[in-house]
């Protein structure tokens, strides 16, 4: 397939938070772009407002003619469409090119040079900040990032066609079609168990991601990452370091350690040790491609943060309201240090709703453990995605591990009087399910 023979991209699940991206991409490019989707959302407007196409319901009759050449149209799905969608059945059997979106993100790198962001956390707030500092540093770079990113309030930062910036999915193995010139890996802790069987199956596909930098000297991973390549973090052996860590206002303060030089007083401002380390590997990966550290380090304290990971909606004296995406374990246990960090004065409440039945039934105990760390959680019951449910698999067993004072399952619609009545000073909404598409009603309800 030859990008540039195309002139219409259709996407089924244009929804998805990386699918958007490349519409958007498509979109400014000057190709046609429309698509399916199963439920409108807030991504979905803001890609209907941005001129796209984008029907809800599943219905040939509303794909126009210009998507149905499969000389000029390219077709891109995502996995978590069913078989029997009577859309992508229609394309198939007409012969149309239809790719997943990882082949289209390889095809689109394939010719500029490569940045590539993995590991199981992490990856999303690697990619928005490395993308933030190249844009910033004004180098030729797109920036394909999986949440929008709060500086720019969108998923795709710049419109480069030399340098491109992707956010790297071990999900089905896809990020081996992506070919980088500097990658990194943030985090090999198990996910996806339902895709690789064992960890260690896990591992061997990281291992073969790294394997694809041919010049290991621009292959980095954070200190926990057993795979070799140039360390990154807080330990004496790391190659870029942290040190002298303060907190001034809210801001972290600190040092950096290159292989080169001393950097001082860098300002970096969401909370959390990951977030630092997260920052770390992208001025690494910025810093080795020969941007000024100076301008590196102003990229750093004016990045505002990723949509949904640790974003304040309500920020009051009297009430506090934090959204994030976390939807595992090692991330929960994060945003709880973060929070704690910060305002471990104040009542807090912890909302979670569980994302995936595998997920749930393969860190059960880790997720009661994570959870635990708060005095007063609520439980939302399992978003299924794309699986059925598994017997025994519940929130409510999850609820009964878990050990915090104050504890409960709620449905949905009981959520919001029930948060409005606890007399909660924090109130933290974390999960990768529709949980995301309450935070602004649940905003405008607390206000």
């Amino acid at each position: 397939m030859e990008l540039s023979k195309i002139k219409s991209v259709f996407f089924i699940g244009i929804g998805g938070i990386g699918m958007s991206a490349l519409a958007r991409y498509f979109k400014f490019i000057g190709k046609n772009v429309a698509g399916y989707d199963k439920t409108p959302t807030q991504l979905t407007d803001e890609l209907k407002e941005a001129g796209i196409d984008i029907h809800f319901e599943d219905n040939l009759d509303l794909v126009s003619d210009v998507y149905r050449d499969k000389e000029s149209t390219l077709v891109v799905v995502t996995p978590a469409i069913p078989k029997a969608h009577s859309e992508w059945n229609y394309f198939i059997e007409n012969g149309f090119d239809i790719r997943k979106r990882s082949e289209v993100l390889g095809l689109i790198t394939k010719d500029t040079y490569c940045f590539a962001v993995a590991g199981t956390h992490g990856k999303t707030t690697t990619t928005s900040i490395l993308g933030h500092l190249l844009y910033q540093a004004k180098v030729d770079v797109t920036a394909f990032v999986g949440g929008v990113v709060e500086n720019y309030q969108t998923n795709l930062i710049g419109s480069g066609t030399t340098v491109t910036v992707v956010e790297a999915d071990e999900f089905d193995r896809s990020f081996l079609r992506l070919y980088p010139n500097t990658a990194c890996i943030t985090s090999t802790e198990a996910d996806h168990l339902d895709i690789f069987g064992t960890a260690e199956e896990m591992l061997v596909a990281f291992q073969d991601f790294a394997d694809k930098v041919e010049d290991k000297s621009k292959f980095f991973k954070t200190e926990n990452v057993d795979l070799d390549g140039i360390k990154v973090g807080f330990g004496e052996d790391c190659s870029y370091k942290i040190e002298n860590i303060r907190i001034d206002n809210g801001w972290y303060v600190f040092d950096i350690m290159t292989p080169k030089e001393r950097i001082n007083d860098v300002r970096f401002g969401l909370p959390g040790r990951h977030n630092l380390s997260n920052a770390l590997v992208a001025f690494a990966m910025a810093y080795t491609y020969g941007v000024d550290p100076l301008v590196l380090v102003e990229g750093l304290a004016s990045f505002q943060g990723v949509r949904r990971r640790f974003s304040y909606k309500v920020r009051r004296e009297d009430l506090i309201y934090i959204d994030d995406y976390a939807h595992h374990p090692t991330e929960i246990a994060a945003v709880s240090q973060a929070v704690h960090e910060l305002y471990g004065d104040k009542k807090i409440i912890a909302v979670f709703q569980p994302h995936l039945y595998s997920r749930t039934r393969d860190f059960m105990s880790e997720f009661a453990a994570s959870l635990s760390s708060f005095d007063h959680v609520v439980l939302l019951d399992i978003y299924p995605a794309r699986e059925l449910p598994i017997e025994g698999v519940t929130s409510s067993a999850l609820l009964d591990l878990v050990t915090s004072n104050e504890k409960v399952l709620l449905q949905k619609d009981e959520l919001l009087p029930y948060l409005k009545s606890s007399g909660a000073e924090l109130i933290l909404t974390i999960g990768a399910g529709d949980l995301g598409e309450m935070v602004e009603d649940i905003k405008r309800g607390l206000e």
